[in-house]
């Protein structure tokens, strides 16, 4: 239970970087089913910036979103605008990717934003170790994340005493290495934390690399605290992951990949844009209900993207959002029901366009 409601877990949380879902409203956001979404601390704090949110009453009301809101706290931005950075032990001076103002944002700095904001869980700020990267490298960013954890925890502990405050996460790294990850889990456990995300993963390494890491993690994490893997969020690969027991998932593939003009379906992926769809007059997908699915034929999904329409846009990513949506309620019902081995197997046969 959150300031502003319940989020059923498992849960996939969509990303909404800027303080929007793009393409779609809030009002489409929670006629899909949607719990929560994800802003980004960095984004917001160069535009529009934390004072013009603050007047506006917080977040919440500034975006029209009155359901849960986590903030990722810009650790990624600094392992994804490399070129732009510059890391020390007290945090981060960067050049803006808008006008290449330099600021500069400390672990304290950090919470403040994200405590302004009004989001209902908050990140700790973090270094996002790149893969590949050396193992020393690895170590000195586990230990730099850590110091940043603990002062991160002080700041909150000294600006908000109420019981009722944001929940504050802390971030496992330790790249590749499962000696980093133990003690990385075990340190950030020690500080004690509302729940615990598993960071520097699908950062560009190979599937099974990552599976490992996320098998050997994620049981040193407590299971009566909520466990997020940031950042991933390819289906196939979310069946495996809750099985190993993580609880929640941010992803901008769903709705990245719909302006890209690729969607999700119960047979697998569909690349709208493709010219074989150009005389297909069935649904996008025959087992869906939404808006899309229920009025449009791929073959003018297929038109209006190939020209250029905006409405394309849209009505893919509400499908996409739509699918996240409904798969999660499918992964839950498979738990509450014990069959989730074979719900899993059912997926994946579809998913691949399998025959039985």
């Amino acid at each position: 239970m959150t300031a502003h409601g319940i989020v059923n877990t498992p849960v996939f949380i969509p990303v909404g970087t800027q303080g929007t879902v793009k393409t779609l409203s809030p009002k489409e956001l929670e006629e899909a089913g949607v719990e929560m979404v994800l802003s980004n601390t960095y984004y917001l704090f160069l535009r529009p910036g934390v004072e013009i949110i603050e007047k506006a009453g917080g977040l919440h009301k500034f975006m029209g979103w009155d359901k849960p809101i986590i903030s990722d706290s810009g650790g990624y931005q600094v392992f994804s605008l490399a070129d732009l950075r510059k890391i020390t032990q007290e945090g981060v001076e960067f050049q803006s990717h808008i006008d290449g103002a330099r600021h500069f944002l400390s672990p304290e700095k950090i919470i403040e934003i994200q405590v302004s904001l009004g989001c209902d869980i908050i990140m700790c700020f973090d270094e996002c170790t790149p893969y590949p990267c050396e193992r020393d490298y690895a170590q000195q960013s586990m230990e730099l994340t850590l110091e940043w954890a603990r002062r991160c925890k002080k700041k909150l502990d000294e600006r908000c005493s109420s019981p009722n405050r944001q929940w504050l996460f802390g971030i496992i790294q330790g790249g590749m290495h499962e000696d980093l990850r133990k003690r990385s889990a075990e340190e950030t456990i020690e500080i004690g934390f509302e729940g615990y995300a598993i960071g520097g993963l699908s950062v560009g390494e190979p599937q099974d690399l990552r599976n490992e890491i996320l098998e050997f993690t994620t049981p040193l994490l407590p299971e009566d605290k909520p466990r997020y893997l940031m950042g991933v969020g390819q289906p196939e690969e979310l069946w495996e992951a809750v099985e190993k027991g993580i609880d929640m998932f941010d992803c901008a593939m769903p709705t990245r990949n719909a302006r890209n003009g690729q969607v999700l379906t119960s047979t697998g992926r569909v690349v709208i844009k493709n010219a074989q769809y150009k005389e297909d007059f069935g649904p996008l997908d025959p087992e869906c209900q939404c808006y899309t699915c229920r009025h449009f034929s791929r073959a003018y999904l297929c038109h209006i993207f190939r020209a250029g329409e905006i409405l394309a846009l849209r009505l893919n990513t509400l499908h996409n959002i739509h699918y996240m949506v409904k798969l999660f309620k499918q992964i839950r019902q498979a738990v509450e029901e014990d069959r989730y081995e074979e719900a899993k197997r059912e997926f994946l046969r579809k998913w691949h366009n399998e025959s039985s």
